[in-house]
């Protein structure tokens, strides 16, 4: 490997210790678009970054198409090359949003997406929205594009919310907590610390292949996803959720049957149960209750988990 090829310089997918809501959510995400984006929520230093990126590789051998904090509007929208235009020789550039779409996984990757200018976030609300980038400037109209791409965003909690209107927009949620236990932080610490050390040693090698195999497990249960049926009484208990936690509109419960089938796809199940439904309750519903509108996220206490417990009983 050289060191151009970001395989060297990130962790393989299944050496990353933890992360097991994010990692789900990602899956589930990649399964079934139309549970829409991804949020990972937690601290700095929580390698939020790292299992995303770790993920996309794992997927396709790329890393995502990244928008940067301070991107300028031609560099997210599309504009010119500079060089062929310094050239006298204009010649059309795609934007992040483009490339994304037109990218082997897919999907949108934004680091600190709390503090992306509010600018952007409308644009990127509305491509999300209708999956088409339509552009004005100087008042003339571009010709419309299409760009479908999965949304995934990090932020940590403690330097700001995030706008209620793109929270809306992301399907899941996944809480990045740091491990305590003093094993697994030394896990942690012998994953990264050999992987740095000798990119080919057996335990990496051995943690590429299983990559390989989770890629294949994940892209038998995309490709089955539409045919894992629904246990009787499991969109009842999806629709008693949306009750119970206040869910307003529809969109909440849709996610979450969603994602419940693609969990169920991805365990090798042929149909949805309830037990699916529990399994992606926290990651679907937890951004969606009322908050006051005001953008951050509730804590998603024990009570949460017997609530959900006790609306999938009462069918």
């Amino acid at each position: 490997m050289t060191d151009l090829d970001p395989a060297s310089s990130v962790l393989p997918y299944s050496l990353i210790v933890g992360q097991e809501e994010l990692r789900s959510a990602l899956e589930i995400a990649y399964v079934s678009d139309a549970v829409g984006g991804v949020l990972a929520t937690g601290q700095r230093g929580t390698a939020k970054t790292t299992t995303v990126r770790a993920f996309t590789l794992m997927l396709t051998g790329e890393l995502p198409v990244t928008l940067p904090i301070g991107a300028t509007d031609d560099r997210v929208l599309g504009g010119w090359k500079i060089d062929k235009l310094m050239e006298g020789k204009p010649e059309a550039q795609d934007g992040l949003l483009v490339e994304a779409s037109r990218s082997a996984a897919g999907i949108l990757y934004i680091d600190e997406i709390n503090l992306l200018d509010d600018y952007l976030v409308n644009i990127i609300l509305d491509v999300v929205s209708t999956g088409v980038l339509n552009v004005q400037r100087d008042n003339l109209a571009e010709e419309s594009v299409p760009a479908r791409f999965t949304l995934v965003g990090t932020m940590n909690p403690d330097e700001g919310s995030l706008r209620p209107q793109l929270l809306d927009r992301f399907g899941l949620v996944a809480e990045v907590r740091p491990e305590n236990d003093e094993e697994r932080r030394a896990e942690i610490m012998e994953a990264v610390l050999t992987f740095h050390d000798d990119p080919d040693a057996a335990q990496v090698q051995e943690a590429r292949r299983r990559d390989e195999q989770r890629r294949a497990a994940l892209q038998e249960a995309k490709a089955r996803v539409g045919d894992v049926g629904w246990a009787p009484g499991t969109l009842a208990a999806c629709a008693r959720l949306a009750g119970a936690f206040g869910l307003a509109g529809h969109r909440g419960e849709l996610v979450l049957a969603r994602a419940a089938r693609a969990r169920a796809a991805i365990d090798g199940d042929t149909e949805v149960t309830t037990g699916h439904v529990a399994a992606v309750a926290r990651p679907a519903l937890v951004h969606r209750r009322s908050n006051g509108d005001s953008g951050s996220l509730p804590i998603w206490e024990d009570t949460d988990d017997a609530l959900v417990a006790e609306r999938l009983r009462d069918g």
